[in-house]
């Protein structure tokens, strides 16, 4: 309450005064700063002079090329492969194309996103190759679970909340996550009950609340009732001075969604059972019940339990076939693998190498079939036979594990072998074997697969280079992609020592392909440091290279692997035709 004849001090009076108390209690180390806030007007300033960041969308992927991207990592699966790459890249392009010509994506009334519905079984590869593509193509990617909104009843907080996790996963950049993907899996659980009587609110409730972001909404950034978004809101008001409705539209967000169906067959024979009814139906062979899903129309997924404007917003469909004990097998043979490659990052964690034998490799699909959840018994089967040698290795001197067939059998008894010291030179031997035959596995893969490697290895792929890439691979428990890579990396290193030797000598070398794959398997097999072999180049080089070019004028040499190997006859042989070369010049 203001007293009679005292003024109420303005904010920078108290301010003042509330600084001089400071000052004169605790000294001149404490002082008191004011918050600034900035006016609407100055935020308008600053962000109307800040650079604008580059909102084009970039894509060129043809569906080829994310075909053979895929076929590196998932077995079999060949037909769902290409309608994924196929629809995917379109559906991108698109894009790309109407950003080139202004205009929203190709925004007119009838437009139909290429949403996509994947079928298939459990452990068939669906969750895994749409993280491929996600990762291939780099963009924003977020994983839901269907099973999970009917929580929460149908309001559809659930579903938006994916959008909103979608802007998280582009690091808050809202341009970015309007181009990213949105992946629903076990979508079968929210179709209505067949048996239910009376609608079946809860399921039918969350397909509803799916419609408009699968097609286009704007999904408002702040939540409602939730704290962290009003403080962030705060936050930004007090930074900028003025109030922004942050929102997604979802135009371009693309919706992948899939399920087991388990009982969706059944659907589907019924209704071809009834159409084939009659004089002249079609006699189907029994072998044809077993492609049913390939034939799956939107009658039947709204005979599954769907409403009919959710089915008609996934217009693309494509299969997954169940996994058998081959299909198994091959995946633990892929070099690209993340359950062999895990098991040697989990081993080399400890200092421990491991390597796999082709037979236990067959062993551990055999079980995994057993099991019948796909490829995800694979990752049991591994972890269940070789968690006691996880135990207990560590903590022993044995820094090298030969994967036997005998571990996947017996793994007590194996164990027990393997912590014999009298049997450490054996168990060196089979490594050793091992570790050739694994090697050997992943460049026999190189090979055949060339076509596809070659569009993302832009080497020459000479037999030494391949063998530097299955080594890395092997020894370094890394996918093909990053070992070559690597090489890749090491192949430009060794072209900058050429400008190195020109700066310091003023003499041109050139360095041959196989004198570069020379130094490669240096840097690969001995681990020889790249200063060394540089340092190596001159003290055999320099000298002599530069009497050549004293007494010629000659500036530019081309080093062969033989010349590496054999610098004294190559510099003598130089000096040898220096005459032929002095009379060729006059």
């Amino acid at each position: 309450m203001e007293r009679q004849g005292e003024k109420i001090p303005t904010p920078k009076e108290l301010e003042k005064e509330i600084g001089n108390f400071l000052s004169r209690k605790f000294g001149a180390n404490v002082k008191m700063i004011s918050p600034v806030v900035m006016a609407q007007s100055e935020a308008s300033d600053t962000a109307e002079t800040s650079k604008k960041p580059d909102k084009k969308f970039h894509f060129d992927l043809k569906p080829e090329d994310l075909i053979d991207y895929l076929d590196q990592y998932v077995v079999e699966q060949g037909a769902a492969k290409a309608v994924l790459a196929t629809k995917i890249c379109t559906h991108f392009n698109r894009i790309r194309q109407a950003e080139q010509k202004g205009s929203s994506g190709g925004d007119f009334v009838g437009r139909i996103k290429n949403n996509v519905l994947m079928i298939g079984p459990t452990g068939v590869g669906k969750t895994y190759i749409v993280k491929l593509i996600a990762h291939k193509l780099g963009v924003p990617f977020v994983k839901g679970d269907a099973t999970k909104f009917s929580e929460t009843g149908y309001v559809g907080g659930d579903v938006e909340d994916l959008v909103r996790d979608l802007v998280r996963e582009a690091d808050d950049d809202i341009e970015r996550a309007q181009y990213g993907i949105i992946y629903i899996d076990e979508i079968d659980k929210i179709a209505s009950s067949r048996n239910h009587i009376g609608a079946d609110v809860s399921r039918t409730g969350v397909q509803r609340a799916l419609l408009k972001p699968m097609e286009e909404t704007e999904v408002d950034l702040k939540v409602p009732h939730d704290p962290i978004s009003m403080f962030q809101e705060i936050e930004r008001y007090r930074k900028t001075g003025s109030r922004q409705k942050r929102a997604v539209n979802t135009r371009n967000i693309l919706f992948i969604m899939s399920g087991a169906f388990s009982e969706l067959t059944e659907i589907i024979k019924r209704r071809i059972q009834k159409s084939a009814i009659g004089f002249g139906a079609a006699i189907r062979s029994g072998n044809e019940w077993e492609t049913l899903l390939d034939h799956v129309k939107s009658e039947d997924l709204i005979a599954y339990g769907f409403e009919s404007e959710f089915v008609g917003r996934l217009p693309v469909r494509t299969v997954f076939n169940p996994l058998n004990e081959q299909h198994l097998y091959e995946i633990l043979c892929n070099p690209n693998n993340p359950i062999i490659l895990g098991k040697k990052l989990d081993f080399g964690a400890y200092g421990i190498a491991v390597r796999f034998s082709d037979e236990a490799l067959r062993l551990v699909g055999r079980k995994a079939a057993d099991e019948n959840t796909g490829a995800r018994g694979l990752v049991s089967a591994v972890e269940r036979v070789l968690m006691p040698f996880e135990r207990h290795l560590p903590s022993t001197g044995v820094r090298r594990f030969p994967v036997t067939a005998a571990v996947i059998r017996e793994p007590e008894r194996a164990l027990q072998e393997i912590l014999d010291e009298t049997r450490a030179e054996d168990r060196d031997r089979i490594f050793q074997e091992l570790d050739r035959a694994e090697q050997d596995r992943i460049r026999t893969y190189l090979e055949t697969h060339l076509d596809r490697w070659s569009l993302r290895f832009p080497l020459a792929p000479t037999p030494a280079r391949l063998n530097a890439i299955a080594r890395v691979a092997n020894h370094s428990a890394v996918d093909l992609q990053e070992a070559i890579d690597t090489i890749q990396s090491e192949y430009d290193d060794i072209k900058k020592m050429e400008l190195y030797f020109y700066k310091s000598s003023d003499i041109n070398i050139v360095l041959e392909e196989d004198a570069i794959d020379s130094i490669i398997e240096q840097r690969v097999e001995d681990d020889v440091p790249l200063k060394t072999i540089y340092k190596k180049l001159r003290e055999q080089f320099e000298d002599g290279l530069r009497l050549v070019k004293e007494k010629t004028g000659r500036s530019r040499f081309f080093i062969t692997r033989e010349s590496l190997q054999q610098p004294e006859p190559y510099i003598a042989g130089l000096l040898k035709n220096l005459p032929e070369e002095l009379e060729s010049k006059t």
